[in-house]
């Protein structure tokens, strides 16, 4: 098999997805009719593929041995024995620095917030993803940096909902991603050989876990939506009536990770066609709201 294509699948390109995350500040930070920062923010997502591709290969050398003993990953490139360690290491190398450099000329905040994901990949490959809960608590701290990145790139304020919002919502597809990960195993010494917190993680726990980390994901959005200074920065109330959309997407995305329709969270945003109109839809939403809500909101209760 050519180098080229395993180099690819390597650096799985189709989890860039994720990083999209970053460009969500430009949004949320009334940014879209700036050209300047959407094109920060794309520098900044871009830094943020070459690092989690980076520490995808990390996570790949330390996890070698137990992918030999799942149905998929086994076929990844180090797993295979298509790449050597040492080849590993080097693109691993070559993509981190590159990560920082360009970070580095983009901003300061950006190189700081940077190495602070870097960091916790690290710890999550070598420590965390060995412990029960703090392995998906560290997952979805990894998304909340990358809109924090996204904030700092275009500088604007780092809104505490930011926060709250994407840590509950990731901390609710982590949870998920679990559960998938547990179904596909069909004895306890299979789901031991390949990561052994997965015999903490049971099917009744992990529903519990999804369906608390959905509602207060749900719930975070609603405040957020009706927060006074909410709808001082955008002038209207209006997000609070997308909700639909989300309690949708949130609900869509358990129950086809619990059906074992997706065996990743990534394959489901990629390919479930209802799941992305969804979510292009909502976007679609917000993007009217900001635009025109305030606009809306004047004439409808004019007298």
């Amino acid at each position: 098999m050519p180098i080229s294509y395993n180099l690819f699948k390597l650096i799985r390109p189709h989890h860039w997805i994720k990083n999209i995350v970053v460009i969500l500040p430009v949004i949320f930070g009334m940014q879209m009719g700036s050209v300047q920062a959407w094109l920060q923010a794309t520098v900044a997502a871009g830094v943020f593929c070459l690092a989690s591709s980076g520490m995808y290969i990390l996570n790949d050398i330390f996890d070698r041995k137990n992918d030999r003993q799942h149905p998929v990953k086994r076929k990844r490139p180090i797993a295979a024995g298509d790449i050597t360690v040492g080849h590993a290491w080097g693109w691993a190398t070559i993509l981190t620095i590159s990560a920082l450099v360009i970070a580095l000329v983009l901003s300061r905040g950006v190189f700081i917030v940077t190495v602070g994901f870097l960091l916790l990949q690290i710890a999550y490959t070598t420590v965390f993803k060995h412990a029960v809960l703090l392995d998906v608590i560290c997952i979805a701290l990894g998304f909340v940096l990358r809109a924090v990145c996204g904030a700092v790139a275009i500088g604007v304020e780092i809104s505490p909902w930011l926060f709250i919002c994407m840590f509950t919502l990731c901390l609710f597809m982590g949870f998920c991603k679990r559960y998938s990960e547990v179904k596909m195993f069909a004895d306890v010494e299979a789901a031991r050989n390949h990561r052994a917190t997965l015999l903490d993680y049971t099917p009744e726990l992990l529903t519990h876990l999804i369906t608390l980390s959905a509602g207060i994901a749900i719930m975070a959005f609603l405040a957020y939506s009706l927060n006074v200074r909410t709808i001082e920065q955008f002038g209207t109330s209006y997000f609070v009536y997308s909700l639909p959309l989300v309690v949708y997407a949130v609900f869509r995305f358990a129950m086809l990770s619990m059906n074992g329709a997706y065996q990743d969270p990534t394959d489901l945003i990629l390919h479930d066609r209802l799941f992305q109109f969804s979510i292009v839809l909502w976007m679609l939403m917000i993007f009217f709201i900001i635009q025109f809500g305030p606009a809306l909101q004047d004439w409808l209760h004019c007298e």
